[in-house]
């Protein structure tokens, strides 16, 4: 007997200035014994966007990751998915999001196969004549297909990460919620998620990534919530963001000492650098920089545009340089309290 596929109608849910969102948060608020996790985030990510959650330790990344999922009931505030609120309409919502939320749970006695079957037959988006086939195009899609086979038990961490996020592709989404994706995955393994979610980008899929490598970050996501101490400090566009840190234009020039007289005369913020003359455009149009001095008869053989980088502008926003050291090291979360996470 074949069992019906759900098809589940989800209306979709918009901003002030009209944007579809995937996910919206107001107001959400969690406290743990006295200790407030999270506090009052208002939280937006648009459909189709690749959305990267940051923050340094203890940030409340995870728990609103969780309470966003229904895993954890917010003490205030409201939550939607895909237009629909939860956690009281979770059944109509959940099954077009994926997630890995931290470990997997699997049962170790059973290959990964076998685990990945068990998972397939709980959901609704799948008809039973469609589990064999999706389990193993989500475990090639992993790189997991040679030890399909293998127990469980016997996974390395890296793979065992890599079936907990077959085991969130194996239907349809249009919501996939990735915490850590790439906790201790090689080299070889980071470039596989990657490819993963520039891959789900790529179909219209909405992706949710918490992450605390600022370079993969920056490399696969179109927009960046940053949370600090529980609070939302700054979301919106990736690029939006890294413009905002006082833009500069570098000029390659032969006389650079000249050039930065020139453009200081004119009331244009310029210093000279190693590589050229540094000019503040926050408030000066390019166009006019090199106006200037080509009016002035000073010769440009080059400009670019220059933009904060995103762990200069985390350190910004976060007031805390030191949690950015830790996080190029590839530790900022490694550990993170389990209460304000």
């Amino acid at each position: 007997m074949t069992t019906a596929r759900a098809e589940v109608a989800v209306p979709e849910a918009e901003n002030a200035s009209g944007t579809a969102l995937a996910a919206r948060t107001r107001g959400l608020r969690k406290v743990y014994r006295g200790t407030v996790a999270v506090d009052g985030v208002d939280l937006e990510v648009p459909e189709g966007a690749v959305v990267g959650m940051l923050g340094p330790n203890g940030s409340g990344k995870t728990t609103t990751i969780r309470m966003l999922l229904g895993l954890v009931q917010p003490t205030e505030g409201e939550i939607e998915l895909l237009g629909v609120p939860v956690p009281g309409a979770a059944d109509r919502v959940l099954p077009h999001v994926g997630a890995l939320v931290e470990g997997p749970g699997f049962h170790p006695f059973l290959s990964g196969r076998e685990n990945l079957l068990r998972f397939a037959a709980a959901e609704p988006l799948l008809a039973r004549g469609e589990l064999d086939g999706a389990v193993s195009t989500a475990l090639e899609r992993v790189g997991l297909t040679a030890a399909a086979r293998r127990k469980y038990r016997a996974y390395s961490l890296g793979m065992k990460q890599r079936l907990g996020l077959a085991s969130a592709l194996l239907a349809p989404r249009r919501l996939v919620v990735l915490d850590e994706p790439t906790n201790g995955l090689d080299p070889a393994g980071t470039q596989e998620v990657r490819r993963i979610i520039e891959e789900l980008h790529a179909n219209g899929v909405t992706v949710l990534v918490s992450s605390h490598l600022l370079a993969e970050v920056e490399a696969t996501c179109t927009h960046v919530v940053v949370l600090n101490e529980g609070v939302v400090v700054a979301q919106g566009a990736l690029d939006d963001l890294l413009e905002s840190g006082s833009p500069t234009l570098l000029v390659s020039t032969p006389d650079g000492a000249r050039a930065v007289e020139v453009l200081r005369d004119q009331r244009i913020p310029a210093r000279l650098a190693p590589d050229g003359v540094r000019v503040d455009v926050a408030t000066t149009p390019p166009a006019r920089v090199i106006e200037t001095l080509v009016r002035s008869g000073i010769g440009v053989d080059e400009a670019r545009r220059e933009r904060t980088g995103l762990e200069e502008a985390f350190a910004r926003l976060t007031h805390d340089v030191g949690e950015v050291v830790g996080d190029v090291a590839g530790e900022l979360d490694a550990d993170e309290p389990e209460v304000a996470r």
